[in-house]
């Protein structure tokens, strides 16, 4: 195939990222578009009227690969945070330390010993066929106690249904295992055990939240072939031609899209047994709430990044105490948190209480004082997990079977459809590696899940 004209769709990270090797590579021949007004997708942020910075979503910076450390350093110099995780559980009216099954330890007694049984039935059990489902997959791993009082509730939280909807082909490093040996140490020594993890350190910017990453790299492409504002009407595949809503008409021989994949389905015009895959797509949205504070940090929450809140009373799955990312995220002798709430048709949101929810609950937790909160931001972002429903492989086969043959290489977090490469790492390398594919022919590791490349020795903050 001719790859002379190559268009990317979307200035997020994988659509820069496509656009930087593309640069970098002396290929001069193609061109971006993008609807919003500048570069970053879903990694962008916001800085709110009262001086808050805000990202969209709890976004922290780690790496499997060493040509992403390179393109970071590149763009931002010097000009980061480096942290050491600190996460932690927040439930029963206490902290434990992620991850929430080596600290077992510090919940109340009863449901202790049920997590402990649960622990060793397992030890019992006869495994028989793989797990089909998250939930089965939960209970064969952790037992019943721990899913109970934790793995079920957070997840049914966070994915915004229940994990018996989902596969398990998602899940690579992102679940830890348990060793009940590590786990009973734990419980007699009352030790915290806080060392797993892909994200135990990482970076954040110093300025400008995760967003003035992707406006950075932005700045080291030619700005000419970058074209903002410019929302994709159609997809025509025969004449290989996008045309986007203001009615211009550019043609492509080869087309890396990073829009949601459902939509791009519902753009293109292909047959309709294409098409069709479009409303088979299981996505949640995210509502993103921050709150700005008068006053310091308090002092359970000074050295904190993030926390997890399993409990039903807490309408966030997460919350970031987001002012520890950096100094300059919160005007001077103020704080913030950042909280994340997901929404589906099984989990409903309603919209015009999230904001009062939100600071009630942080209330409730003796985080903030009500009468101190001065800033008070929300965005609902449509596309906000893509969910790794059941039947899922199978629908992203037939759909990007198609799309290849027509050209059309659908890569990042929505466009690809796959939660367990979506880190903003993975987005990137997707695509880089979809332009080494056009070019080249070589193999999309990333995007196949194949981690094993010497690109994934690289730098741990």
């Amino acid at each position: 195939m001719s790859a002379d004209r190559i268009v990317i769709l979307g200035a997020g990270p994988t659509g820069l990222g496509a656009a930087w090797r593309l640069h970098e590579r002396e290929h001069r021949n193609w061109s971006l578009y993008e609807a919003a007004p500048g570069a970053g997708g879903l990694a962008s942020s916001v800085i709110d009227a009262q001086g808050f910075t805000w990202d969209l979503g709890g976004h922290v910076l780690f790496s499997h690969y060493r040509y992403f450390d390179e393109l970071m350093d590149r763009a931002l110099g010097d000009a980061w945070v480096e942290h050491v995780r600190e996460a932690w559980v927040w439930m029963r009216d206490r902290w434990i330390p992620y991850p929430f099954q080596n600290n077992i330890w510090r919940l109340p007694e009863a449901e202790l010993n049920a997590c402990v049984e649960g622990l060793k039935a397992l030890q019992h059990s006869q495994s028989g066929a793989p797990a089909a489902t998250f939930r089965e997959w939960l209970l064969r791993s952790f037992g019943q106690g721990i899913c109970d009082a934790f793995l079920f509730p957070y997840n049914r939280k966070v994915w915004a249904y229940d994990p018996s909807a989902l596969n398990v082909s998602w899940m690579g490093e992102r679940v830890a295992t348990v060793n009940l040996q590590r786990i009973l140490d734990n419980i007699a020594l009352q030790r915290d055990d806080v060392s797993w993890g892909p994200n135990s350190t990482f970076r954040f910017p110093l300025h400008g939240g995760t967003g003035a990453i992707w406006k950075a790299v932005q700045h080291l492409l030619p700005h000419k072939q970058m074209h903002f504002d410019r929302a994709i009407a159609r997809v025509d595949t025969r004449k290989r031609r996008i045309e986007t809503a203001a009615g211009e008409t550019i043609e492509y021989d080869a087309l890396i899209s990073t829009m949601p994949l459902d939509r791009l389905l519902m753009t293109i015009d292909g047959p309709e047994r294409i098409t069709a895959l479009a409303p088979r797509f299981v996505h949640s949205s995210s509502h993103i709430v921050g709150v700005g504070i008068k006053g310091g940090v308090p002092d359970a929450l000074k050295t904190k990044c993030w926390i997890y809140f399993p409990e039903p009373q807490s309408p966030f799955y997460r919350a970031t105490v987001f002012s520890n990312y950096s100094p300059n995220n919160a005007p001077p002798g103020h704080w913030s948190l950042m909280a994340e709430i997901s929404e589906s048709p099984e989990k409903p949101v309603a919209v015009n209480r999230v904001v009062d929810e939100v600071v009630d609950a942080f209330e409730r937790c003796g985080f903030l004082d009500r009468t101190q909160v001065v800033s008070r931001w929300h965005r609902r972002l449509e596309h906000g997990y893509p969910t790794p429903w059941l039947g899922r492989d199978e629908v992203l086969g037939e759909a990007e079977e198609w799309l290849h043959a027509a050209g059309i290489y659908s890569r990042g977090r929505f466009g690809a459809w796959k939660y367990e490469v979506s880190n903003q790492d993975h987005s990137v390398m997707q695509g880089v590696e979809a332009v080494e594919r056009i070019l080249d022919g070589t193999n999309e590791r990333t995007f196949n899940g194949d981690m094993s490349s010497e690109l994934t020795s690289a730098k741990r903050y």
